[in-house]
């Protein structure tokens, strides 16, 4: 129940309002879900003084006990991070570091993107999985049992993933398992260096092809790539997926839901997805002010994909602006209309932003660079993960030599004009008169660099004035009583 204060002062409007609680775990199972003790080893063994323990918003009720189970079975003290800065799936580390914490524990779902900090153990959740009923819908929708299959799963379901296994690899000798890894290293919330449980997992020879992708792991055969393979995901439907599926889209999905308990062969439209971020790109190709925004600063490399992006910008003739403003919303982005488009700065499974409610595009650092450098042509490759764009990553495209971008020109799908790709052919020069013109080519084309202040310039209000010294100083006054639309002392009329 929520209550509403309504232009009355003494009247109140109630509401009810549905919110979906957590129940605190009970303190027998508490040790065991967050594992505790080997929590406590891992501080022990490193002899961490200050720990930071970063919980989702769906786990907070437990965060004080897994706290107090903590500090009471070591000589460690430890913060709760809650509400975190950008995506819960991504380590916090600048809200840990604010409390000086010497590592992090991240409790719940992760997207395993690699931190360089501090050190880091994640505590999955362990969410229940009927493996019978999961490997049952797995029979029904792979009933070659010669398929080449690719296992992939939630991270929250690793623990019963071993005990699937034990059922399929004997029938299915081609199903290949992934293993959850942070940059090479085996990263598991129950400290094992191997998969457990005793499953035997298929033979693969030494000169097989190994494939390290979105924290997993795996190994294909030999002469194979992974458009030879089906995915079948363990999971429920969300981000996780999305990602994969975006990026492997040649390969066919099917999904085993723990929740509902039913399996299918995912029917979203891969491909109307793609011309969606295809739209996305057009639109990056017509902006002429764009907005980095930085939605994380945990991911490795990010400082480098922003510098990269900036100079990107830079040559195609872009103005550029960059904002931190954490978790983004509608609102948020509304109050900076001079951009045309905004490119997010994130981890993968947060890179793909829904932007249709709000007022201006958000695309993706890869969207980006296919509108500004002509080299990257649109293809059916697609790329989350913003580390691969940087030089030596397996994405990396440099951009194109001015001589071979000279007079290039192309035509707006959008808006159907001419539009200059041409690369900026000199530095941008100073003017005498305190703003810059950038020298687009070597024909007469030229933008006024000080873009911002010109927006500024033409708006009707632009902000709040100081006037110090002219405000007369008075007593304090009683106010309004109410809200704005029905003030007490207006009446009625």
């Amino acid at each position: 129940m929520a209550d509403a204060f309504s232009s009355s002062s003494d009247t109140v409007i109630q509401r009810v309002v549905d919110v979906n609680l957590k129940e605190n775990t009970p303190a027998e199972k508490l040790i065991d879900l967050y594992e505790i003790l080997k929590t406590c080893a891992f501080i022990k063994k490193h002899s961490f003084g200050k720990v930071a323990l970063q919980f989702p918003d769906e786990l907070l009720v437990d965060s004080a006990a897994v706290a107090a189970e903590i500090e009471r079975n070591t000589q460690t003290k430890t913060f709760i991070l809650g509400d975190t800065s950008y995506g819960s799936c991504c380590v916090d580390e600048v809200a840990a570091e604010h409390v000086g914490a010497d590592c992090i524990v991240h409790y719940g779902g992760a997207c395993l993107s690699p931190s360089k900090r501090l050190p880091v153990m994640y505590v999955f959740e362990k969410r229940p999985l009927d493996v019978e009923m999961c490997a049952a819908s797995f029979r029904e929708l792979y009933q070659d049992t010669q398929t080449n299959i690719l296992l992939l799963h939630d991270v929250n379901y690793d623990h019963a993933i071993g005990d699937l296994l034990k059922l399929l690899l004997p029938e299915y000798p081609n199903l290949t398992a992934t293993e959850l890894v942070v940059e090479g290293e085996q990263c598991f919330s129950h400290g094992r260096t191997k998969r457990q449980n005793n499953q035997t997992c298929p033979i693969q020879d030494e000169n097989s092809p190994v494939v390290f992708h979105f924290g997993r792991q795996f190994s294909l055969k030999v002469g194979s790539s992974l458009t030879d393979y089906q995915m079948f995901y363990v999971g429920q439907e969300g981000a996780t997926l999305r990602n994969f599926m975006m990026t492997w889209n040649r390969c066919s999905f099917c999904s085993f839901d723990p929740v509902s308990m039913k399996g299918r062969t995912e029917s979203v439209n891969v491909n109307r997805a793609l011309m969606k971020r295809y739209y996305a790109i057009e639109r990056a190709k017509d902006a002429n002010v764009v907005g980095i925004l930085v939605g994380t600063l945990g991911v490795a490399d990010y400082l480098a994909v922003i510098q990269q992006l900036k100079e990107t910008l830079q040559r195609a003739g872009k103005k550029s602006y960059m904002f931190a403003m954490g978790k983004l919303n509608v609102p948020k982005l509304a109050n900076f209309l001079e951009i045309d488009i905004f490119v997010l700065i994130a981890c993968p499974e947060n890179s793909l932003l829904d932007s249709s409610e709000f007022y201006k595009p958000v695309v993706t650092p890869f969207e980006m660079e296919v509108a500004c450098n002509r080299k990257r042509e649109w293809s059916e490759e697609y790329v989350t993960d913003f580390r691969h764009l940087l030089p030596g990553g397996q994405s990396h495209v440099p951009m194109c030599d001015q001589q071979e971008d000279d007079d290039a020109t192309d035509v707006s799908l959008i808006t159907g004009a001419l539009r200059s790709q041409n690369l900026l052919n000199g530095e941008p020069v100073e003017s005498s008169f305190g703003s810059s013109v950038v020298l687009r080519n070597q024909t007469l084309t030229v933008a006024n660099a000080n873009s911002a202040a010109s927006f500024l310039a033409g708006r009707s209000w632009q902000g709040l004035e100081q006037k110090l010294g002219e405000t007369p100083v008075v007593k304090a006054v009683e106010g309004r009583r109410g809200i704005a639309i029905a003030y007490e002392e207006e009446g009625t009329s």
